[in-house]
């Protein structure tokens, strides 16, 4: 994949090779649109938990602040409200049909996220405290598990066949995310992880639920199997793409983009794909990397390791190339991602709109 760099030398994915440049107004207007119709239904579903879940999870989705103060803070992209309400329109379905599914996905999502804050000890979300941070572990964990329920009580509530298709389908991306999970978590006590584990952990992680967010609309739509499952093989692959982006910025991202500390993914000794791919090159710069890693796991003091150890990290990532093989990877998930629309008979505008959201995660910048 062809990179620029940013200001502090990050890397920036530009558009592979082939493929239109992003119109980041179309992308922005999908995204706008993802997120004007779910939120309603997202806050009418939130106010059915009891106090204080329902205010602790407003304040997750940056509704209101830590007093209770109605706020606009950033509560995130969109980009899966987005997808389900395309999901539809390629079923030849009007996009509302899609917003019982975007609401499930992104209260699945975020289930995870309250959850994964808590378990990798991060303070700072979307540039806030997290929620555990502010309320307690407890509230995280019970307000996770209680938007994790209401995914499926806003799918079940339909009493539609379909609404039992769809929420098969997402039972089983949120098993497989919370696969993905364990094995994340795991990973972070082994010395050594392979390239085909790290990418087997971040296709459940990540893109089993981008699977589910491009297909569960066309799923209420009445689409068939055949199509929806073509449809997940795209949100699939964009989630691989998706997640080898991520992970370049959870090395060398911009804090004020990311949100995170610098080298937030050295901080917490992830095994990322640019730090397998380092060990598994080979190289000096591999097999010093590989000394220094499998000291800091046996390491007492990492929590007070100074900014140049790991930036030290940072660089012999770098060196053993383990940042442009990420880069060519987000490169060639996009384009399996990209093929497999080709599978699927929809309007063709509808079409454009995924190529162009697919663009858009590969190009981001936080």
């Amino acid at each position: 994949m062809s990179v620029s760099t940013g200001t502090r030398g990050e890397t920036v994915p530009t558009v592979p090779p082939g493929n239109p440049a992003v119109d980041t107004a179309d992308v922005s207007a999908l995204l706008e649109r993802g997120r004007t119709l779910s939120t309603p239904v997202l806050r009418a579903a939130v106010d059915r938990l009891a106090p204080p879940m329902d205010t602790v999870a407003a304040y997750h989705f940056g509704w209101i602040d830590a007093h209770g103060n109605p706020t606009d803070a950033d509560s995130g992209k969109a980009v899966r409200p987005a997808l389900a309400l395309l999901s539809a329109e390629a079923a030849g379905v009007g996009p509302e049909v899609g917003i019982p599914g975007a609401v499930a996905v992104e209260l699945v999502h975020n289930f995870s996220l309250l959850h994964d804050d808590l378990m990798d000890g991060d303070e700072q979300r979307r540039h806030r405290d997290t929620v555990w941070k502010v309320h307690g572990p407890a509230q995280a964990i019970l307000v996770g598990d209680a938007l994790f329920a209401l995914a499926n009580e806003i799918l079940l509530e339909l009493g539609t066949v379909e609404a039992g298709r769809a929420t098969r389908r997402l039972t089983t991306a949120s098993r497989k995310l919370i696969d993905g999970q364990a094995q994340d978590i795991s990973y972070e006590h082994r010395e050594r992880v392979t390239v085909e584990e790290c990418l087997e952990m971040e296709g459940n992680k990540t893109g089993a639920l981008l699977a589910c967010a491009v297909s569960i609309g066309a799923v209420l739509g009445g689409a068939d199997d055949r199509t929806a499952d073509k449809l997940e093989e795209y949100g699939y692959h964009l989630g691989l793409a998706f997640q080898a982006v991520d992970d370049l910025l959870g090395i060398w991202g911009d804090p004020e983009a990311t949100g995170k500390q610098t080298w937030s993914d050295l901080r917490q000794r992830k095994k990322s794909l640019p730090v397998v791919a380092a060990l598994a090159a080979g190289g000096p710069a591999s097999e010093r990397l590989g000394e220094l890693l499998a000291a800091d796991a046996k390491s007492i003091d990492f929590d007070t390791f100074s900014e140049e150890e790991f930036a030290t990290r940072a660089a012999l990532i770098e060196e053993a190339g383990g940042r442009e093989w990420t880069s060519q990877e987000a490169r060639r998930q996009h384009a399996i991602a990209i093929a497999a629309l080709n599978e699927v008979d929809m309007p063709s505008r509808v079409r454009d709109q995924l190529v162009a959201l697919a663009d858009f995660v590969v190009v981001r910048k936080r």
